[in-house]
């Protein structure tokens, strides 16, 4: 049986971007893999990310949040950083693949619920592409 990956990824508050790309990691691998999602802070689990998650048929909605001390670290083998910004960085494993996403943060989205929700999507979009990509890979 083949070593699972160990994957993290990470956004600031670990309240929507990190966590859709755990979900869709979590629902879109074949193969044996440890997925993580955390941030420099853990805020509640924004509803609009449950939402918008919930439209492609995944439910998000009892992850937990997490900071970097509620992960396994030193066993990621790979880390994704979701944020325009560089995202602050657990000590993980010397070896492992850092990958950098810079995605807007829908958290931050303004107008009507519409809108907000559209700017939900389409971050949700990219990542589904992206975790698509990182899975194959």
């Amino acid at each position: 049986m083949a070593k699972p990956r160990n994957f993290l990824f990470i956004c600031n508050s670990n309240d929507a971007r990190s966590q859709m790309a755990e979900g869709f990691a979590k629902t879109m691998s074949s193969g044996p893999i440890n997925v993580y999602s955390a941030g420099a802070k853990a805020k509640k689990l924004d509803k609009y990310a449950i939402d918008v998650m919930d439209e492609v048929g995944i439910d998000i909605s009892e992850q937990p949040t997490r900071t970097f001390s509620d992960v396994p670290v030193g066993k990621i083998d790979t880390v994704v950083t979701l944020s325009p910004d560089s995202d602050p960085l657990p000590k993980v494993k010397k070896k492992a693949t850092q990958i950098h996403w810079p995605l807007n943060d829908p958290t931050i989205a303004s107008g009507t619920e519409a809108e907000v929700k559209k700017a939900y999507r389409a971050v949700r979009d990219e990542i589904r592409n992206r975790v698509q990509v990182l899975l194959v890979g």
